[in-house]
């Protein structure tokens, strides 16, 4: 029996849909949620992801503004840009595009986002807020992670989940958003001693350490939902998860591809904190 395909598109495309709807909504009542991207630099891959996410606004009807600044903007600069944002009304989301220029400091970047607009998740006060189970802007790729899982119509609560990967990005938050879910959890990352034993324990396994084709069928219990949040270029080109897609294709019950697995509802979940945010701060309730 070969796994069930979840289809990232699909269900990003089903969410959009959703919040079409929403934004016509609130223009009605003349709100209109606006997303401001910051982008320090030429790194390749950041250029994709900040013009995919202002196709994004575009066909949602976000407004959105792109800040590009260039490879020696300074900290300062950048410092300065965030809090003009911070104040500006028309403005309810802000993302920073990572990884920023070796020079400047991550942490004292994020921090300085005002967290009602933290729409990436990042900032110490969501993060806290997600830890602790309240409400926040949660980190998007974990957020979507969950709404593939939900969406797929697998129950989360009471199964075994485990995580392998613990980055501050995906591997932790999406850990606590299956504890929230109900879901027994284990983190794995490189000192685990016994890792394909724990593995296979798993009803759910999410992967994300940043290894093409690391985690192969010996690592997956038959049945598991396996939702692979890597994406790695292979020297022929092609794009490839940190999972063995092909061979774990006969044991898994569900299974992501890369591409068009995770990374459709990436931006999907960005756009719908930034509605989620211009709500707040216009007193709409969700």
């Amino acid at each position: 029996m070969s796994a069930h395909i979840i289809l990232g598109k699909q269900i990003s495309d089903l969410i959009r849909e959703e919040i079409g709807a929403d934004t016509a909504s609130l223009k009605e009542k003349g709100v209109v949620p606006g997303l401001a991207v910051v982008l320090v630099g030429e790194d390749p891959a950041s250029k994709v992801y900040v013009g995919s996410k202002e196709k994004a606004c575009q066909q949602l009807g976000l407004y959105s503004e792109v800040h590009r600044l260039a490879e020696s903007a300074s900290e300062e600069e950048v410092l300065a840009l965030i809090a003009k944002l911070n104040k500006q009304d028309t403005i309810n989301g802000i993302l920073v595009q990572l990884p920023l220029p070796k020079h400047i400091n991550e942490k004292a970047v994020i921090d300085a986002i005002r967290v009602e607009k933290d729409v990436d998740g990042f900032h110490p006060e969501s993060v806290g807020n997600l830890v602790i189970g309240d409400d926040s802007l949660l980190p998007c790729t974990p957020a979507g992670v969950i709404e593939l899982i939900k969406r797929s119509g697998v129950d989360i609560a009471g199964k075994h989940a485990v995580v392998i990967g613990r980055s501050n990005i995906v591997g932790k938050p999406v850990a606590m958003l299956l504890l929230r879910e109900h879901a027994t959890v284990t983190i794995c990352h490189s000192k685990t001693a016994n890792m394909e034993e724990i593995a296979k324990q798993a009803d759910i396994l999410v992967v994300a350490i940043g290894k093409a084709k690391a985690i192969d069928s010996k690592f997956v219990k038959p049945g598991a939902v396996v939702i692979d949040v890597g994406i790695n270029r292979l020297p022929d080109g092609k794009l490839a998860g940190d999972v063995d897609y092909e061979d774990c294709l006969e044991t898994a019950g569900y299974i992501t591809p890369v591409p068009g697995g995770v990374g459709p509802m990436t931006i999907t979940m960005l756009i719908q904190n930034t509605i989620k945010a211009a709500k707040r701060a216009n007193g709409i309730g969700e």
